[in-house]
Parts: structure tokens; C-alpha cells; sequence
């Protein structure tokens, strides 16, 4: 593979910038059946949590017009089961595993943190402070996401970071005023990258039933339809944090890839696009380096910010 398409996120070094997105890849398993994932630059494991937890009510998945909503709700197996299960698979991976948690409590969040950091194969934690689905309670941000709340940000991020030496990235909500002032917060604690952007909280209505489609009401919208959103919140951050952005956000091709790191991001994720095409991750790869050899492009970094305005 091309040096053209290696960047660095915090202490990792990537072959490339293309990442899978936390919830539409699994471990990696099945899509590996499809191709060689250790062609990506790095894979980011499906959220897990604490305990073992069932999830939300069905139906949790519906198409929408340019993407889906899901309301999955952080359906896992613990992270302990998680660790037992999977490490066989992901100790053999080549390329960069990531690994996604989300608690309840700051309690929770230093166990899962002090638990990962223990295992060599992990290279890196992705926070994830902005599932739609899940309540967080009075402990960390009263009726509040707490990628909603910069103080609730700033302090798991500051937990998290006193009990592991791996890469931190803080993964944001889109669903706040202004999402600046909450990567803020993140890069203050010591995050040593930021994802962006979770999915915009959303719903759909059955009109012969007069009822929500999904089960818990309401989910999170994925997919091409919230791209121009991602690439302003993407463009928006990057003129606030010295930190890198991985982008996230109905990318589907090298194009929209080159468009978010033309606003700022050093690396993006492939999630919804994975569930159309298996494929799309390693197409992106593969367009990229195409691209830079066309462009005669020598680091695909010279593009981060490049955007003319």
C-alpha cells in the first residue's frame, strides 16, 4: 500500500485513513468473509458496555429517504464476555484495533478503560459520550447525552485518561447547539482525537397504524442524508481543536472522504454504506491511493484543512 495515505492519529500510525464506524462493522468477522480488513487503516469495534445488555424493543432499524434509522441500543455482551469472546480474532488482526465503550456512571467508565488498557492488541478507545438511545443518569449528566454537556465531556475524558496510556478519541453528538464548545471541552481533558459525528436523533410514523416505527420511538439517522451536517460540524471543529477529526457521516466513496479531510479531518469512518455494499470500505482505500497518484499527491495530510475559501 501506498506511504501517500499513512497519517497519525494520537500515537497510532495508519495505513490510511479509512476506518470502520463503531455499530456497522461488528469485530470485523463476517465482513471479513467479503475482504481482507486489515486493508483499512484501523477497525472500531461495535460499543460495548459494562454488563451485559438486551437492547431496545423491535423494530430497531428503518430505511429512510438517503440512509436508515436505528435504535439498536447498545445490544452487547459485557465487556468482560466482549474481551473473552473476540480476542482470539482480534489479536490477529494486522491493522489497528479500536475499541468502543459507553457507561452509565464514571465507575463503569474507569473499569472499562483500566480493562482495555491491559490488552496489548487494543491500540486505541473510542468514548463514545453520544448514543441517542441510551440515558445516562444523575451520576455523570442529569437528562443529558454527555457528549451534551461540556463539563460531563471534560470529565469522563479526564478519567479515562488516568487509567490508560492508549489513544483517547472522544466520539460527539450532533444533537447540541454548538459542538465546538464540546470538542473544546474534549481536547482540554486530553482527548487525543475527536470523531464526528454520531446521528442525529430521529423518527418514523406508520400512518396506517398511527404509531412510531421503531419500538423505543425514536433513533438515530445514519447515511448520505446527514452528510452536508457532518461536513459543517467536521469544517466547524477543525477551526477550534489542534487535535485531529475523524469524520463521520454518510461517506460512501473516496469523493466524500477527500470532502471531509478538504474541512479539516485527518481520517474518516465507514458505517451505513457497509450495510449497502461490504465493499466500501476497501473501494475508499483503494480510490485514494488511486487519487494520489493521479494528483501526484506525496502525503494525503498535505489535504487536511486544504479547503479554499
Amino acid at each position: 500500500m501506498s506511504k501517500a495515505l499513512e497519517i497519525k492519529i494520537g500515537k497510532l500510525k495508519l495505513q490510511n485513513p479509512v476506518m470502520s464506524a463503531s455499530g456497522t462493522f461488528g469485530c470485523g468477522e463476517e465482513i471479513n468473509n467479503f475482504f481482507d480488513i486489515n486493508k483499512l487503516g484501523a477497525i472500531i469495534t461495535k460499543t460495548i458496555t459494562m454488563e451485559k445488555r438486551q437492547g431496545n424493543p423491535s423494530a430497531r432499524v428503518v430505511e429512510t429517504a438517503s440512509g436508515m434509522i436505528n435504535s439498536i441500543g447498545l445490544e452487547g455482551p459485557g465487556i468482560r464476555n466482549f474481551l473473552k469472546g473476540k480476542k482470539d480474532f482480534l489479536k490477529k488482526l494486522k491493522t489497528h484495533v479500536i475499541v468502543s465503550i459507553s457507561a452509565t456512571s464514571v465507575e463503569d467508565f474507569k473499569i472499562m478503560t483500566e480493562l482495555l488498557d491491559e490488552q496489548s492488541y487494543i491500540k486505541a478507545i473510542e468514548l463514545n459520550l453520544s448514543c441517542p438511545n441510551v440515558s445516562h443518569g444523575k451520576t455523570l449528566s442529569k437528562y443529558k447525552l454527555i457528549a451534551q454537556d461540556p463539563k460531563a465531556t471534560e470529565k469522563i475524558i479526564k478519567i479515562a485518561k488516568k487509567y490508560t496510556k492508549k489513544t483517547l478519541i472522544a466520539k460527539l453528538s450532533p444533537n447540541v447547539t454548538d459542538i465546538t464548545e464540546i470538542a473544546k471541552a474534549a481536547e482540554n481533558a486530553g482527548a487525543d482525537a475527536i470523531s464526528a459525528i454520531n446521528t442525529l436523533t430521529a423518527m418514523a410514523v406508520n400512518v396506517e397504524k398511527r404509531r412510531p416505527v421503531l419500538g423505543n420511538i425514536f433513533g438515530g439517522l445514519s447515511g448520505p442524508a446527514i452528510k452536508p451536517v457532518a461536513l459543517k460540524m467536521v469544517y466547524d471543529i477543525s477551526k477550534k481543536v489542534k487535535v485531529p477529526i475523524i469524520a463521520i457521516g454518510g461517506i460512501i466513496s473516496a469523493e466524500d472522504a477527500l470532502e471531509f479531510i478538504l474541512c479539516g479531518a485527518s481520517a474518516v469512518q465507514v458505517g451505513t454504506a457497509t450495510f449497502v455494499d461490504p465493499f466500501t470500505g476497501e473501494n475508499i482505500v483503494n480510490d485514494l491511493e488511486k487519487y494520489c497518484e493521479e494528483k501526484k499527491i506525496e502525503n494525503i495530510s498535505s489535504l487536511i484543512g486544504a479547503l479554499v475559501v
